[in-house]
């Protein structure tokens, strides 16, 4: 497992020694402020000429990134697409470039339910700085279960929107029930990538789950068609009143991420954001989506900048960053 904080041996891994470097980086940058004497110190700028490193929280958590490597673990043979290797160590850079070290992998559609590329990246960056989300079939030994819990994996995945395919309502939410029954003794949550609209036929079973329900990316939502529309209304999505409605009962929760894999214009994400934000800002979560699969080589920075105007703006960062994260992936347990 890594440890932050302490000094080089040539024991350690590369990777360790790049957290170690980050940390020691960010300590030193603290420091040497501190020492400053308050008539030195420049006026505190304003938050668009601060870095992501200053606004940020210290233990800043993505929950939703990918650790991708097929030549060390191949691809599922019905994989929709085979994209670059972005491995560990690719990850650990690209997080600290965004000031952020701690990270939810998330099994991608391409290895279905081969999970050896999140397993190893666990056991590579060690319980205090990562979770997973795996991906399996039913049914499953509870052994198995309890061997990846050990490694910081926390929740399940069920991925309808990647492959298109199409959902009987009734089968998916007895599939739900039957992925419960598995997690539940080990506290994990339940993980759908959906589109929204099917939140309103399955609202009333994911109230009755008994366990944490995350939707990802904003839940999936798509823009109204109806261009007479002459005001931004996120309750004319379809399924958005549903989602509200599950975040204030409280055991449903909301990824901020991929805003390029959802279907609305800049208006209507903002008007999306701030209102599940006013309603359950202890119920979100944010997320780089990296390395945006498909949609390789986009900066992402700007996403976060305007997730920490929002979350600024309803004066609730450390919760979105931070502590939402560490509650719903249990990371102090």
């Amino acid at each position: 497992m890594v440890q932050l904080g302490r000094p080089f041996t040539p024991a350690m891994s590369l990777l360790q020694n790049m957290l170690v470097l980050f940390t020691l980086s960010r300590q030193l940058h603290t420091s040497q402020a501190a020492r400053l004497p308050d008539r030195q110190l420049p006026p505190r700028p304003t938050k668009h000429q601060r870095t992501l490193a200053e606004r940020l929280p210290e233990d800043t958590w993505d929950s939703h990134m990918h650790v991708i490597d097929p030549a060390r673990f191949p691809l599922s043979p019905d994989a929709a697409y085979v994209p670059q290797r972005h491995d560990l160590f690719d990850a650990v850079s690209f997080e600290s470039s965004v000031s952020m070290k701690n990270i939810v992998m998330v099994q991608p559609s391409i290895y279905a339910t081969d999970n050896s590329a999140l397993l190893d990246g666990l056991k590579g960056l060690g319980p205090d700085r990562s979770r997973g989300v795996v991906q399996f079939d039913l049914p499953i030994n509870s052994s198995k279960l309890q061997a990846w819990h050990a490694l910081g994996v926390r929740g399940v995945r069920l991925n309808v929107q990647s492959t298109g395919a199409a959902v009987n309502v009734t089968e998916f939410a007895a599939l739900m029930r039957q992925y419960v029954a598995a997690i539940k003794p080990f506290g994990w949550v339940l993980q759908a990538y959906i589109p929204m609209y099917l939140l309103d036929p399955l609202a009333p079973t994911i109230r009755e789950l008994g366990v944490d329900f995350v939707v990802d990316h904003f839940g999936q939502p798509a823009q109204p068609t109806n261009t007479t529309m002459s005001t931004i209304d996120p309750y004319a999505i379809q399924g958005f009143g549903s989602l509200i409605s599950l975040l204030e009962g409280g055991n449903t929760w909301v990824k901020f991420s991929a805003p390029y894999r959802v279907n609305l214009t800049t208006d209507w994400l903002d008007a999306v954001a701030k209102e599940v934000l006013n309603v359950r800002s202890d119920r979100v979560v944010f997320a780089t989506d990296w390395p945006h699969t498909r949609f390789e080589g986009l900066d992402i920075r700007p996403f976060i900048e305007r997730c920490l105007d929002w979350a600024e703006e309803a004066n609730c960062v450390e919760e979105v960053f931070s502590t939402n994260a560490k509650s719903l992936w249990r990371v102090e347990e």
